[in-house]
């Protein structure tokens, strides 16, 4: 990609791909205070003389590569390791970075992301370049790897990471908290919920768990108490759940919008009975987790899709129907300022409603063109094909062409690329 045309210019690098993440981490949520170990198993894809990573203002204690000591320097959220001898083009290599202090979230238009301090505890909420904020990465989007997680932290916390927990290890008043995410994950989408949870099971075919304070462990249940249905719809329209198991986090504290990440949810205990969100949040699951945007302007590949399948879950379980909520919000948009390109809104829109309404809107005049079969088809074999991959908007309307004897070509110009909202 020609310099200038990321959303994030100054996060990621092309020169390497990282296969594998290990993180050891020692969190004391009193004083807030990280100490890490990451070692990254990657494979450089050109020759390299450094190594460009993504992180925060931490002490930097020591860096190895291939077990031996780098120089390096750490200026402006930018760790620059160099190795003793050049790292050929097509050849795996270790780099492991030692370092601690107090972290704090990357500042950003939309305000802090990534590890922030709770009342009682961490949030992790990376979307879209929060990631090095608590472990040194290659923080683009398309850049999926797999992740061993282990938290050390005071006994009477509870640890919740991608992946499966696979130990709980404890020494005297501290317990380490093991998960291991096997499937590949875009670093924004790692996260670390701390806070003195209690976890509770909850029912369906997929493994499903809520992880809430002791006083609020039962309201969290009965507000997804339909959690398993929206799963088994999702299943029918969007195919097999993508992970081994999904776990809904509810914080103490009060968020303003639910989080994501791979496998996880997580809601402020004020967005609990707000069934929308839950669907929202699930959907992401398929659109977003393990199909990820290759470049942040494909953004509506995330949020439309998930808007949209708020609409069907309405449809669904005996709400409005689709067609109802599209008439509804097409009538919006269209009473709003037409300067809104939906597959290339601009940083600053990333987050803009409309990525979230016309991106939904678009699907559904895609499943009137082409009728519920074989739109119905067109998800599932999106999902099916791109399963822990990287996507694009050019990979989907391929896709979506396919299943039509008519050309799409205007009706995705239109929708996709018009700042003029089409007639539904």
């Amino acid at each position: 990609m020609a310099p200038g045309t990321r959303y994030f210019p100054d996060h990621g690098d092309d020169g390497y791909d990282v296969k594998h993440y290990d993180l050891e981490l020692d969190y004391r949520p009193g004083p807030n205070r990280l100490a890490g170990t990451a070692r990254l198993v990657a494979v450089a894809a050109e020759p390299l003389n450094q190594v460009l990573l993504d992180f925060g203002p931490f002490n930097v204690g020591q860096v190895l590569v291939n077990g031996e000591r780098a120089r390096h320097t750490l200026r402006g959220q930018k760790l620059r390791v160099i190795p003793g001898r050049w790292l050929a083009e097509g050849r795996e290599f270790t780099l492991e970075v030692r370092y601690s202090g107090n972290p704090r979230p990357v500042p950003s238009p939309w305000g802090g992301l990534g590890w922030d301090q709770l009342e009682d505890g961490a949030i992790v909420a990376g979307q879209p370049i929060g990631a090095p904020s608590w472990f040194p990465c290659n923080d683009r989007p398309s850049a999926k790897a797999t992740y061993r997680i282990a938290v050390t932290t005071p006994s009477p916390y509870t640890v919740v990471c991608n992946g499966r927990l696979v130990s709980t290890r404890r020494a005297g008043s501290r317990t380490t908290w093991e998960f291991r995410e096997r499937a590949p994950m875009a670093s924004y989408l790692a996260s670390a919920q701390i806070g003195r949870y209690q976890v509770a099971d909850l029912p369906g075919e997929v493994p499903q768990r809520v992880a809430a304070p002791a006083e609020s462990l039962t309201r969290a249940r009965l507000a997804l108490g339909r959690q398993d249905l929206m799963m088994r719809v999702f299943t029918d329209w969007f195919g097999r759940y993508p992970f081994e198991e999904y776990v809904v986090v509810v914080t103490e504290d009060d968020l303003e919008i639910p989080v994501e990440a791979q496998g996880m949810s997580i809601f402020g205990a004020n967005l609990l009975g707000e069934e929308r969100l839950v669907a929202h949040e699930l959907a992401h699951q398929w659109f977003g987790n393990s199909l990820t945007l290759a470049h942040w302007r494909d953004i509506w590949l995330h949020e439309g899709f998930a808007a949209y399948a708020e609409w069907l879950w309405s449809e669904e379980s005996g709400g409005e129907s689709a067609e109802a909520h599209a008439r509804r919000w097409h009538a919006r948009l269209a009473a709003g300022p037409l300067d809104f390109t939906l597959a290339d809104p601009g940083v600053k829109r990333l987050f803009d409603d409309r990525v979230y309404k016309r991106g939904a809107l678009t699907l559904h005049a895609l499943r009137r063109v082409l009728g519920d079969p074989a739109f119905r088809s067109v998800l599932r074999e999106w999902t099916e094909v791109y399963r822990h991959g990287v996507v694009t908007t050019g990979r989907f309307t391929e896709l979506a062409a396919r299943y039509t004897a008519e050309p799409l070509d205007a009706f995705f110009m239109s929708w996709l690329y018009s700042e003029r909202l089409p007639p539904l």
